[in-house]
């Protein structure tokens, strides 16, 4: 947790550390990332740091903590955007049709997803896994309830299997067209959401058996 002292900032100067380590981190990760430089880049002096955080990895999880908070709320209010009276299959495209826009248009977070998820050293790794990882299922498994409540999913689906697959997709869409080497299978390197959907929807048709309720 940041310090008393972190609170009492303004909210524009607190921002703009924020997003000076956003940066940092998301392009250097944790151990590369150069406190000298967020220092320099948000105006103050590297001692403030110490000030707000008792450490570097306070400071890091903190920002992870924070991105990952903007990310999950910006999807709850996409979600709530997004036709339920569709399939769910249909409506899950879409969710990930959505989530690959915003981390389009989002750099900043999408750098910081990938530092969470990159990052080498298991016990930091663990630490801010673990944060993001509470984000993604305060969205997942209420989300899978109301639908298989609905009867849209299997009533024999097994939802903890589904959850996994999503907490697994959900990273992998985010970096794989920003990032050389995760998919040598579908080629998303490169691909704008756009060209990105088709993929989308046949990965969602390939686990579709899993969750469609029985004929």
């Amino acid at each position: 947790m940041p310090t008393s002292t972190w609170f009492r900032l303004n909210v524009a100067k607190r921002e703009r550390v924020l997003e000076v380590a956003m940066r940092e981190f998301g392009e250097h990760g944790y151990s590369t990332g150069s406190l000298n430089t967020i220092a320099r880049e948000a105006g103050i002096a590297k001692g403030s740091l110490f000030q707000y955080f008792s450490d570097k990895l306070e400071f890091f999880a903190f920002v992870c903590d924070e991105a990952s908070r903007r990310i999950r709320e910006e999807m709850e209010r996409r979600i709530e955007r997004i036709d339920f009276d569709q399939s769910f299959d249909e409506w899950l495209v879409d969710v990930l049709c959505d989530w690959t826009e915003y981390m389009a248009d989002h750099p900043l977070e999408r750098g910081v997803t990938a530092a969470t998820n990159f990052e080498l050293d298991n016990g930091v790794r663990s630490v801010v896994r673990d944060t993001a990882n509470q984000h993604y299922l305060l969205v997942i498994h209420p989300t899978l309830e109301l639908w298989k409540g609905q009867g849209a999913i299997g009533e024999d689906a097994d939802l903890e299997v589904l959850a996994t697959w999503l907490m697994m997709i959900l990273p992998f869409l985010a970096l794989a067209p920003y990032y050389d080497g995760l998919d040598p299978i579908h080629d998303l390197r490169g691909r704008t959401p756009a060209q990105q959907r088709p993929v989308i929807r046949q990965l969602v048709a390939g686990f579709r058996p899993m969750f469609s309720p029985a004929k």
